[in-house]
């Protein structure tokens, strides 16, 4: 459901950064680290979103591969923890099996 949320709220966003965009429609100089441009509104706001986005999408995609990793990482943990605990169950069960027929014994042996 989060996600269908997500969807709709970048839909919305993408719709009214578009009507901004379209509603711009003027020249406007841009002034870059080497250079200087006279570019339309419009193509500055689309391509500034659209930097943004990809930006964050980026951000997204290395955190969840960041995330990925631990969740692996955790597993390899939490199935090494599992086999100790089998192996410790097996050999208190064998020991158990050791202590139990000397119990029987002497319940037998006290018996008239």
């Amino acid at each position: 459901m989060k996600m269908q949320w997500s969807l709709i709220l970048s839909i919305l966003f993408a719709i009214i950064i578009a009507v901004f965009a379209i509603l711009n429609m003027e020249s406007v100089n841009v002034n870059y680290l080497f250079g200087e441009a006279h570019l339309p509104l419009i193509l500055v706001i689309l391509f500034t979103a659209l930097l943004g986005a990809a930006i964050s999408g980026f951000i997204a995609m290395f955190r969840a591969i960041h995330a990925n990793r631990q969740i692996n990482e955790l597993k390899k943990e939490m199935t090494a923890k599992e086999i100790t605990i089998a192996t410790q169950q097996n050999e208190i069960a064998a020991l158990q099996h050791l202590v139990q027929p000397e119990i029987n014994v002497d319940k037998v042996e006290g018996e008239p």
